[in-house]
Formats: C-alpha cells, structure tokens, sequence
C-alpha cells in the first residue's frame, strides 16, 4: 500500500513563489563593483596614438611633441586631468617615483637636450617600457635601450 500526497495546482504555484521570495530575501548577495585602475586606463590610451606623427609644439593627433602627447593622453583618458603643457612644467608636479617601483601610467622624464635638465616626457607601460612622442613620431620605447637609459631623470605619479 502506497501514500500518495495529492496539491491542487495553485499550492504548487504558491510554494514555488514562497521559496523563490525566502531564496532572495535570504540567499547570498553580491556586493560587485568595478572600479578602474587609471594607471592601466593612462598607458592604454596612450597606446593608440602609436605611429601619430612627431610635430614641434603639436597638441593633437595630428601631431604630437613630447608634453604635448602627455597633456592630450592624460586629458582625453578617464583621468581628465590637465597637465601643464613643458614636460620641466610637468616634472615639477606628483610624487617622486624610483624606477624600481613604476607603475602603470607613471609619467618618465629624460634630458634629451642640451640646454635643460628635463626636455622629454613619456607614460610608462610596465615591463620596462613607455610610450612617448618622440622625433621619428609617437612610439612604445624600451627604458633600457642605451640612448634613453643614459638620459633618464626620474618619474612622477601624477594619478592619486
């Protein structure tokens, strides 16, 4: 002899609510949030303009000098933010970075002049490398090559 329990369709519906509202009401919840690392934001953006030409004073894609490509990157990224317009203006600003503690976004200063002791500014990659507006044109250099190793100043964090 079997038992069998017999709900009228309805109660099927009631409980398949009643346990769907206890599992919401008292299930895990999820406290999910993006937020967004400017320094990788910085470095990405600057990426694109590879291959943007070298110009003298040149603000835009059209054609960039150094601290001209750092103001228009720093503007255009997510961090909105104005840079002064000489990269001896921009070493001026943020917190002293070693070189041994870079990070993403970070802006690097050489003396590739003669007259001053800062006259180029770039935006560090990771891995040893930035991206800057260089004289052959915007480019992803290695801090280690020899003619950028023997001219390097010192970085700033400008990102807080």
């Amino acid at each position: 002899m079997s038992m069998t329990l017999r709900f009228p369709k309805w109660g099927v519906t009631v409980l398949s609510i009643l346990a769907l509202f206890t599992t919401l009401i008292f299930g895990p919840t999820s406290n999910a949030s993006a937020s967004i690392n400017y320094g990788e934001e910085v470095s990405e953006v600057a990426k694109r303009y590879v291959g943007a030409p070298y110009k003298w004073g040149g603000t835009t894609p059209k054609g960039f000098d150094a601290s001209g490509f750092t103001h228009y990157v720093y503007k255009t990224a997510a961090t909105k933010m104005t840079l002064p317009r000489t990269s001896a203006s921009q070493y001026k600003m943020g917190k002293v970075v070693k070189q041994n503690e870079l990070k993403q976004g970070d802006l690097v200063f050489y003396a590739t002049g003669q007259k001053t002791k800062v006259s180029f500014v770039g935006i560090y990659n990771g891995n040893g490398t930035f991206t800057g507006a260089t004289s052959k044109g915007v480019k992803v250099v290695k801090m280690s090559d020899k003619y950028w190793k023997e001219r390097y100043v010192g970085a700033k964090r400008v990102i807080k």
